[in-house]
């Protein structure tokens, strides 16, 4: 009999020790801190995502999420397409996923998050959209007053059978709300102010990197690709916090154009969209450039899902900003004698 309660008591052991973790809700903060990358199901109807108008107009949406760990959650979630170029002009639009649903209690914490997903299904959709998230990476790198980025493999199924399934990396960008609270801040929502309104250390910061990766697409007074956090309970100016940089040229995308009031032909070409700054502002900025270059460098060349060769040019691309930068001559001109004034 005791032969038989051991083997019963080890039998019980080997099982629990390969089952699957159990699954419970997620840890918002943790999900964006970690690195390893998530393996997601998300299904839809496809066609109701493209022809809704307006934003935050939502649909229902399932999803399973495997976590590094083996963990899965399968939930139903709400869905909403983002954007109005790519709504228009891509396979499946950029989205806005609700977690916090009666049906999502597990993923509630995750909020509100916008998945940045491929234009196509083809690869080099899927190579745009890794470099897009090594923007948010390298930002990281420079100032916690970013948005933070999260790695998924997304397979998408359209629930009436009229697209064909398929697989691709996209990233999810962290909740507003998140961001500004990790800050010792808050967001308002609709909020407006001129762009030298803003705190003018990180606006400085905001600017340079545009700059860096030739992003022009971005505006403080129209609330486009910025966001306004406030320091909670103190009266100082709100700081801005970039983000949607699919039309940089550090991402050159086919279908990024260059700004007409930038004059210029390509979105490779640089311009400096910010207003003028003194020489020893811009150098104390320049400085945390250039303390980070080598982990920038790191950051890009160690992330395989690119391309070796996508990875040299990205490199030597941001490489040609750091020339500029070390030459006072050329800062004097792009960043101080030809900056905006208005």
């Amino acid at each position: 009999m005791n032969t038989i309660k051991t083997l019963f008591a080890i039998l019980f052991v080997s099982v629990a020790s390969t089952a699957k973790p159990q699954s419970k809700a997620v840890d918002s903060t943790r999900f964006f801190t970690e690195e390893g990358i998530i393996n997601m199901s998300f299904s839809t109807d496809v066609r109701e995502l493209q022809n809704s108008k307006g934003e935050e107009v939502y649909q229902t949406a399932t999803v399973s999420l495997r976590f590094p760990d083996s963990t899965v959650i399968n939930e139903t979630i709400r869905a909403a397409a983002r954007g109005h170029f790519r709504r228009d002009n891509c396979v499946i639009p950029p989205l806005l996923l609700n977690f916090h649903n009666e049906t999502s209690l597990l993923l509630s914490p995750l909020g509100k998050l916008k998945l940045v997903i491929g234009c196509g299904t083809a690869t080099a959709d899927e190579q745009l959209i890794l470099k897009e998230f090594l923007c948010y990476k390298i930002y990281n790198l420079l100032t916690p007053k970013s948005f933070r980025a999260r790695l998924v493999r997304v397979n998408y199924s359209d629930t009436r059978n009229k697209l064909k399934s398929f697989s691709q990396y996209a990233f999810f960008i962290e909740d507003d709300n998140d961001m500004a609270e990790r800050n010792g801040c808050e967001k308002r929502d609709k909020a407006q102010f001129l762009t030298e309104s803003t705190d003018r250390e990180t606006m400085t910061m905001v600017a340079v990197f545009e700059y860096m990766i030739s992003n022009g697409d971005w505006s403080v007074p129209n609330n486009h690709n910025t966001k306004l956090i406030f320091r909670k309970n103190e009266q100082t100016l709100p700081f801005v916090v970039p983000y949607d940089f699919d039309h940089s040229g550090f991402v050159n995308a086919g279908y990024a154009l260059p700004n007409e009031l930038l004059g210029t032909e390509t979105v490779t070409e640089r311009v400096y969209r910010g207003f003028p700054r003194t020489m020893e502002e811009l150098q104390t900025t320049f400085d945390i450039f250039r303390k980070n270059k080598e982990a920038i460098t790191s950051l890009i060349m160690n992330f395989s899902l690119l391309a070796s060769k996508t990875r040299k040019e990205a490199v030597e691309y941001l490489s040609q900003f750091y020339t500029t930068i070390n030459n006072k001559k050329e800062v004097q001109n792009i960043f101080i004698d030809n900056a905006r004034t208005q």
